[in-house]
């Protein structure tokens, strides 16, 4: 149902393109040909790039994902583009419209002139918008790109915590999440993520959720610099929708253990400071549901001590409302990637309960990062990568 619901979106975002672009600027002949089969095969290369890489495995794809995914963002915003300029088109094509007909009102004699004079006009009008919606496009995908593929930016963020031992006074979590290791992001992706984390000489890493897309004998190589991350108190993760997207996700928890990471599947630990602590818990994403390993807030969460504070690895920020009933002080999510690409930020906004930074739901806590990497066309605009490192404090 998702690939004919994906499939029928793009096809008709290609049709309209098509026909703002190829069919209202050209007349019949061999050049709206040859548009025109340039842009199917584009279509047909969009399409290869979202399925190939299941197909014949990630190491073989990136030719093709690299024009797919690219042309995909470029398809997004010259849609949205020529949607926008749709109005002031219609305003001219009407005012082009009566001046046609109040010229061969008054000067019948030249009636076929006219007309002939409104089609050149249209044309001139259609090639216009074609131009205009082709630099904003190519411009927008060509900053978006500079962000996607450049260094995450490092956010750094005070927390205060009821009932956090003085301990912990100044304790750092570096919080970083969608990094999305895949056919466009390999292992120098990863390298860059570990570096810019040890750099920050946290105490405790949190990758929360959307680490892979791909299985462990794909990307294995990809993930290995995770190894090397650094952090007096360990790095721990959770799953991400994408986790339930590969054929075993108990193998990628395996190899995850194996590096040095440690997997909170719906479970808790304790990071103690001589005889002071605050609890880590972490639950499995939503879409673990469809593959008989849901969250489960009630095991995530039990024997912690309520005396102390508890913060939560959640991949989806949506989860905060199930926290919060049971008195977890702070959330860490991404999943969101801020959006990725505006104006999607509204759509993203309205599905969770926020798309990046802090915010308090119901008592709760919740810290939303934008993520590290992408999905789909390795484009940013308005919502840099990040990396966030918290710097916990005793509230009051």
């Amino acid at each position: 149902m998702f690939i004919v619901i994906l499939g029928t979106v793009l096809g008709a975002m290609h049709l309209y393109v098509w026909k703002r672009l190829i069919k209202d600027t050209t007349a019949r002949g061999r050049m709206r040909r040859v548009l025109t089969a340039a842009l199917v095969v584009m279509l047909l290369v969009l399409v290869a790039a979202l399925v190939l890489p299941k197909l014949v495995g990630l190491p073989e794809s990136p030719w093709v994902a690299w024009p797919g995914f690219v042309w995909f963002g470029l398809l997004v915003y010259l849609f949205l583009t020529l949607l926008v300029l749709e109005p002031v088109r219609l305003v001219l094509w009407v005012a082009l419209r009566r001046r046609t007909r109040a010229t061969a009102e008054m000067l019948p004699v030249e009636s076929a002139k006219s007309e002939e004079s409104a089609i050149n006009r249209r044309v001139f009008i259609a090639r216009a918008g074609a131009a205009v919606a082709g630099a904003a496009s190519v411009g927008l995908v060509g900053v978006g790109m500079a962000s996607a593929l450049g260094p995450p930016q490092l956010t750094r963020l005070p927390v205060a915590l009821r009932r956090l031992d003085p301990a912990f006074d100044g304790f750092r979590i570096a919080v970083v999440s969608d990094i999305h290791l895949g056919p466009l992001a390999g292992r120098s992706h990863a390298e860059r993520i570990v570096r810019t984390i040890n750099e920050t000489e946290s105490d405790l890493v949190a990758i929360v959720g959307d680490l892979v897309d791909g299985t462990v004998d794909k990307l294995g190589a990809a993930a290995e610099p995770l190894q090397d991350l650094a952090a007096r108190d360990g790095a721990f993760f959770v799953t991400g929708n994408h986790e339930y997207f590969v054929d075993d996700t108990a193998s990628w928890l395996r190899e995850l253990d194996r590096l040095g990471v440690q997997p909170l599947r719906n479970e808790n630990t304790a990071i103690r400071r001589g005889a002071a602590a605050f609890d880590l818990a972490g639950v499995n994403d939503l879409a673990g549901g469809d593959q008989s390993d849901p969250p489960d807030f009630d095991r995530a969460l039990a024997g912690v001590d309520t005396s102390r504070p508890t913060i939560l690895l959640a991949h989806q920020p949506v989860q905060v409302t199930d926290a919060a009933k049971r008195g977890v002080d702070l959330q860490l999510s991404g999943h969101t990637h801020g959006g990725q690409m505006w104006p999607f930020h509204y759509i993203v906004r309205a599905a969770q309960p926020a798309l990046a930074g802090l915010s308090t739901v119901n008592g709760t806590q919740l810290y939303v990062t934008r993520g590290a990497g992408f999905w789909g066309p390795p484009v940013r605009v308005g919502a840099p990568p990040d990396i966030t490192v918290l710097t916990l404090h005793r509230a009051g």
